[in-house]
């Protein structure tokens, strides 16, 4: 991915490390409830790893690419969102709610005052 931007790498590493994040908290709610509680730990344990193994590099690099601590977190936190929702909605079957939009719009405030250059 060296042909992309730096910037960019840093967005799809984190969205797709965001996939796995998601399943490995919340999908086990839906396909393993009525097994043990720690049978879903494992498996959200081994999801997890492929999370990391996507996490890690892509912090990494949007740090040497001069993206402050707190720019990498807002920038996970407005990803989170844009996977939660239509995982929720569509693999979860739980309905859209104006909650959603209400979040979305404090999160980009918290991008604007975040990567705002004062």
């Amino acid at each position: 991915m060296t042909w992309l931007p730096a910037y960019a790498q840093t967005v799809l590493l984190l969205a797709a490390s965001n996939v796995f994040m998601t399943f490995a908290w919340y999908g086990h709610l839906k396909n393993l409830n009525h097994r043990a509680w720690y049978v879903a730990a494992l498996l959200s344990w081994g999801i997890a790893l492929f999370e990391y193994l996507l996490q890690v590099p892509g912090n990494r690099i949007g740090y040497g690419a001069g993206l402050s601590l707190a720019q990498l977190k807002i920038m996970q936190e407005v990803i989170t969102l844009l996977v939660f929702v239509p995982f929720s909605m569509l693999f979860m079957q739980q309905p859209f709610k104006a909650d959603f939009v209400w979040a979305g719009l404090c999160l980009v405030g918290a991008v604007y005052f975040i990567f705002r250059g004062g």
